[in-house]
């Protein structure tokens, strides 16, 4: 389990560095995102083949539809995630993002027949009281009122994302990521299309993180991610994954200088804390 837990925790901190590297990126936050799906889909198209793996995808149509409905929530997930970015900063955003978790975890009585704790229920008001510290005083400091919407909008898109991937059972590793990315990316298109075309201005310091996020963050993430979860107990794969926006935090903290205030740095800890109480098993 060594190896699949190290790759596993080496994408999480991929995914939490996100922010710091689009940050370097002369570009507007839909071409950021567009980029970084284009790239990630040919690099896990490429490995696929080499790989020599066979697709099965069209052997299961109904499951298909939700991959794809999946994919549309990952691309349109990110299209709000790096808006907030933009607007809010990576500390906040990353924090309203990651509680697409827990709309899952209250969703699931309704959608997946699983039993809603009092210990679930206790963890979903810390983390909304979490939520209201950290925004609250975002809206106090001026903070723009659109960032902190994009950056709930990405939580629940999050949570469709999940939602509709978990209804996946057949179509599963390196084939599961590579569609739903490649969708994503098609999603991104669309939008950028219809938005403002695809004519770019790339400057010569952006090539190097547009490459990074693209190859490094989003493809070999992606693969990391999806060929470890698979091989590790759900339990550990809750829990670590959280990870994920606390390492957003500290290194936008460390790295962009973001300043959080007191009772935030409160709040960032109810909402991780309160998430993670949620997905620990009791007796």
């Amino acid at each position: 389990m060594k190896t699949p837990y190290l790759k596993y925790i080496f994408a999480l901190l991929l995914f939490g560095s996100n922010g710091i590297v689009a940050s370097m990126i002369n570009l507007s936050s839909y071409e950021i995102v567009l980029l970084r799906t284009l790239i990630g889909s040919v690099l896990l198209i490429t490995i696929f083949f080499i790989a020599r793996e066979k697709l099965t995808f069209y052997q299961h149509k109904t499951e298909c539809i939700f991959l794809a409905v999946s994919g549309i929530a990952m691309g349109t997930s990110w299209i709000f995630l790096y808006e907030a970015y933009d607007q809010i900063g990576v500390s906040l955003a990353s924090l309203a993002y990651y509680c697409g978790p827990v709309i899952v975890m209250i969703l699931s009585p309704l959608l997946f027949g699983e039993k809603l704790t009092k210990i679930k229920v206790c963890s979903f008001l810390v983390v909304l009281a979490g939520i209201f510290l950290v925004n609250g005083t975002a809206f106090e400091n001026g903070k723009s009122v659109w960032g902190l919407v994009c950056g709930l909008l990405s939580a629940v898109c999050y949570a469709l994302m999940v939602i509709f991937n978990k209804r996946v059972k057949h179509i599963t590793g390196l084939e599961n990521s590579m569609l739903q990315l490649f969708v994503a990316f098609v999603t991104v298109a669309i939008f950028v299309g219809f938005k403002q075309g695809y004519r770019m201005e790339i400057d010569v310091q952006s090539m190097i993180p547009i490459f990074v996020l693209g190859l490094l963050n989003t493809g070999i993430g992606c693969y990391f991610y999806f060929s470890s979860i698979g091989k590790l107990p759900v339990q550990t794969v809750a829990i670590c994954g959280y990870l994920e926006p606390l390492s957003a935090v500290i290194f936008s903290v460390i790295f962009l200088k973001e300043a959080m205030l007191p009772i935030q740095i409160i709040g960032a800890v109810l909402i991780i804390g309160g998430a993670m109480l949620g997905e620990l098993k009791h007796k």
